[in-house]
């Protein structure tokens, strides 16, 4: 007997180092998860914010100088642009860091667009999804270390709350959602 508590205090120390470990990490991918599930409702990377702008009065392509692309800028509150174009006679589109402004000349009606990354979703999702080229070693090897820790914990707890006793209905249970999920991918 004296062999298996000495395995069952391994097995507890192990699940318990483990959980505190990689604590952190198992947090970021539930938050990573639940928001890339959800990529139709919403971006979890990015933060898009629209603006309407009207201008004083129209304009012609001969009226734009890069001083009137400045006092446009302004309109949207920016302080200086990267490069502007025409994608048509009526049309001039002002590029910026990290956003766009898009302005009918004949209108005088245009539109600001800014793009910026969603605070903590942004850099957990970067980590889901391996965006860093080594991260993928790192995933696999805490992808193991997950099985460890849910292996280990179904050995923790004996008799009528452990494996043996209502464990072995729970896990049998914990089955049922994801057979369903493969087998209703099979129609």
């Amino acid at each position: 007997m004296a062999k298996f508590d000495k395995a069952r205090k391994i097995n507890n120390v192990l699940h318990r180092d483990l959980g505190y470990f990689f604590a952190a990490l198992i947090i970021a991918y539930s938050i990573s998860g639940i928001a890339l599930n959800h990529m139709d409702n919403w971006n979890p990377d990015f933060v898009i914010t629209k603006k309407e702008i009207a201008l004083d009065r129209r304009y012609d392509n001969n009226d734009i100088t890069p001083d009137r692309i400045e006092a446009f800028s302004a309109l949207a509150g920016e302080n200086g642009f990267r490069l502007y174009d025409f994608p048509s006679e009526r049309q001039v589109k002002i590029y910026y860091r990290n956003a766009t402004m898009q302005i009918d000349l004949a209108s005088g009606k245009g539109t600001y667009e800014k793009v910026s990354r969603r605070p903590l979703f942004y850099q957990v999702n970067v980590l889901h999804r391996n965006s860093v080229e080594w991260w993928k070693w790192v995933s696999d090897l805490f992808a193991l270390m997950l099985i460890a820790i849910t292996v280990t914990g179904m050995f923790m707890l004996r008799g009528n709350n452990g494996l043996k006793g209502r464990g072995k209905w729970l896990l049998a249970a914990g089955t049922i959602p994801p057979l369903i999920a493969v087998i209703a991918q099979q129609f």
